[in-house]
């Protein structure tokens, strides 16, 4: 591994920041270095100088995808600029790691969502997801990890819940979208094995291990584990939750991922309620 050329992309988010922890011999770019929402930029990369690429970067702000400047912001960073690096990685013979989400599902089903199910993304942010996906798909040589309810270094909804608690103030909190969380330390791990590993090119689920739980689950284990009363907490549905208020993307309400494709190569996440409790200690 230590003589792999690696460049990871979106050095400062919350994923850029656990890849540290695992690369740190890579090259970090943020986005001083390259800002994925000017082609330029993305066309300047000079890919052909490394074996792996990263891309940790991506926009996510998923209501503000819904308005013509955001959306157009979602398109370049998400769409346009990794069919860029997917074109350069395929006529480089560059490995392309890539992080997608479970957005690029509508959620109405209720077993958890396998590799090949189609996708079906409501929002504008989710079906620029869905084509950046598609592009990063040609590569020969790729990994695409699927994840969901990601936290890490930085602002997120479990340090929002711990503010909350600490405040003492008794929020709602939307019970009836359902998944897992993933810890950025376990997805940095995870892409790490795939790259060790040598591991079957493609696409990989990637989330913690553990029960299914909604957004309002979570909160009360934060509430829980900081030594506040869960029962604080109040269940809301998303309508509910987002009534009256505009520009409001849509979120699947099932968001549950199965492991099972890269348990098989050897890699197990740990369970999300031992990493919530190491995260908040």
């Amino acid at each position: 591994m230590s003589e792999q050329r690696v460049l990871v992309l979106g050095a400062n988010g919350q994923l850029g920041k656990a890849l540290r922890a695992e690369f740190p011999q890579a090259v970090f770019y943020s986005r001083a270095e390259c800002d994925l929402a000017y082609i330029d930029q993305v066309q300047a990369l000079p890919i052909d100088q490394f074996d792996v690429v990263i891309n940790a970067a991506a926009y996510t702000t998923v209501d503000a995808a819904e308005t013509l400047e955001g959306a157009a912001l979602a398109e370049a960073v998400n769409t346009k600029a990794v069919e860029i690096l997917s074109a350069a990685s395929t006529e480089h013979g560059v490995l392309l790691v890539h992080v997608s989400t479970d957005y690029v599902f509508d959620g109405n089903q209720k077993i958890p969502y396998i590799e090949t199910d189609e996708f079906n993304p409501l929002g504008v942010y989710a079906k620029t997801k869905a084509q950046g996906d598609l592009a990063v798909m040609t590569v020969p040589r790729h990994y695409l990890l699927r994840t969901s309810w990601v936290i890490g270094e930085g602002n997120n909804f479990v340090r929002t819940m711990a503010s909350l608690a600490e405040r003492g103030i008794k929020p709602s909190v939307v019970n009836d979208q359902i998944g897992r969380l993933t810890f950025t330390k376990d997805l940095a791990a995870a892409i790490r094995h795939l790259i060790e590993s040598n591991s079957p090119y493609g696409t990989y689920n990637l989330s913690n291990e553990g029960p299914a739980s909604s957004w309002a689950d979570i909160a009360a284990k934060v509430f829980e584990l900081t030594g506040h009363d869960p029962n604080k907490v109040t269940g809301v549905s998303t309508a509910e939750y987002f009534a009256g208020k505009e520009g409001i993307a849509p979120r699947p309400l099932w968001s549950m991922l199965d492991l099972s494709k890269i348990e098989a190569i050897g890699f197990t996440p740990e369970n999300w309620e031992t990493r919530l409790a190491e995260y908040l200690a």
